[in-house]
């Protein structure tokens, strides 16, 4: 099998002069793909720092060396490029790594016994912690359904001393148990807020999912909990997820990575790893607050390419409606399987342009989460509007450049 091999890079330079350049490292005999149409493959590449000098021949490569230049010999393997993350969320992948990865479950049971596993080491009253569960990727259906979600139950018999919070692959659904229900308060008679859903049966029964923001009804009291605990202890457990979620990224020749929402908390934390070198990776956060927070934290903007250009923090997120794994796309017809259901829009429209024309004041990207139809619809309505267009182009003499994503 021949071995991938992936490298950082922020430019391809194929080069035959400025030979006074001395190279840290020097990488030879390889397969070198430059994604340059114009010189697709290579043999050699030098790197000073974190830049790539030369990419080139064996031959070429070995003016750029000294005594001091770290030579490897890559005996023949593929050399590429480091892949770009264009959409992912750093943080709930490292905590998918240091709490219960749910990410393999083939299964209902098999989730239910690693949450056995995981209270039998727990303090009574700790939260047991998991995310990557995906009703619609499990081998099979559990018998006592709804919606395909299996009802609590099970959880329940497992877990009878701490309150569990398993959180869907998307992020935009969570399982609870029945301790995590009663410290939260939720009953069958608990209503369903705006933009989310506490999923019932057609008895009225709480299945044990809280669909979008819904999930608030549990993160509120987890979050309570957590402030309760020492702000080191959580730090220093958060520096370890990334830690993990880097290596994992690494492993899989990931060098970059599009976080697509951070708390303000967490741009501080990310901050202070690239400032003092801990990050392996470049990231690219986009920050998910309100208005209020988002007016009150200004001075924030922009991070460039802090700590050696491994961070930069210049975009906003925000997401008009959910995801299709948890019936939160918002559409202009109901879903086949849930008759009458049309998704959730998760977001305040108005609130969505008061954030566009902070990010038009502030020179900001702004990317906007939208999957279904309907809620492209309203996405675009938004932009095309003479009225909000018109505010925008006075609030600052420039061009209209309000950039958004369009996730389908």
């Amino acid at each position: 099998m021949v071995k991938r091999v992936f490298f950082l890079a922020c430019i391809l330079i194929i080069s035959k002069s400025n030979h006074a350049q001395v190279a840290d490292r020097i990488l030879m005999n390889a397969n070198v793909y430059t994604v340059n149409p114009n010189h697709p493959w290579a043999q050699a590449v030098a790197v000073q720092g974190d830049k790539i000098i030369f990419v080139g021949t064996d031959s070429e490569v070995k003016k750029y060396a000294d005594t001091k230049t770290e030579l490897i010999d890559c005996k023949g393997q593929f050399l590429m490029p480091g892949l770009i993350e264009g959409h992912g969320h750093i943080h709930g992948m490292g905590a998918s790594l240091i709490n219960l990865n749910l990410m393999n479950a083939k299964n209902w049971e098999e989730i239910v016994k690693l949450v056995e596993g995981a209270a039998k080491n727990a303090k009574p009253g700790d939260w047991i912690i998991g995310r990557g569960w995906h009703q619609e990727k499990w081998d099979r259906t559990p018998a006592k359904n709804h919606l395909g979600y299996p009802y609590h139950e099970e959880l329940d018999k497992v877990s009878k001393n701490n309150p569990v919070l398993l959180t869907h692959a998307s992020g935009h659904s969570a399982y609870i148990n029945l301790q995590a229900m009663q410290l939260a308060g939720i009953t069958d008679k608990t209503t369903s807020p705006a933009g989310g859903d506490v999923v019932k049966d057609k008895a009225g029964k709480f299945v044990g999912v809280l669909e979008e923001k819904a999930q608030s009804l549990v993160f509120d009291v987890y979050s309570d909990w957590l402030s309760k605990r020492p702000i080191e202890e959580l730090k220093s457990k958060w520096a370890e997820s990334i830690r993990l979620a880097e290596n994992e990224c690494l492993r899989n020749g990931i060098t970059s990575f599009q976080d697509a929402g951070s708390s303000f908390e967490q741009v501080a934390w990310m901050k202070e790893l690239a400032l003092n070198k801990k990050l392996q990776i470049r990231h690219w956060l986009m920050v998910r607050e309100g208005i209020d927070n988002l007016k009150k934290n200004e001075s924030v903007f922009p991070i460039i390419n802090a700590g050696d250009g491994r961070l930069t923090v210049n975009a906003i997120k925000v997401s008009l409606d959910g995801a299709l794994g948890s019936y939160g796309a918002w559409l202009l017809d109901s879903y086949s399987d849930r008759k009458e259901f049309y998704g959730q829009n998760t977001f305040s429209i108005d609130e969505l342009k008061k954030i566009a024309s902070f990010s038009w004041d502030h020179n900001l990207q702004l990317c906007v989460h939208a999957i279904g139809d309907r809620a492209n619809r309203e996405l675009v309505d938004i932009y095309s509007n003479q009225t909000f267009l018109i505010a925008c182009q006075a609030s600052t003499p420039r061009k209209l450049e309000i950039i958004f994503l369009l996730r389908i």
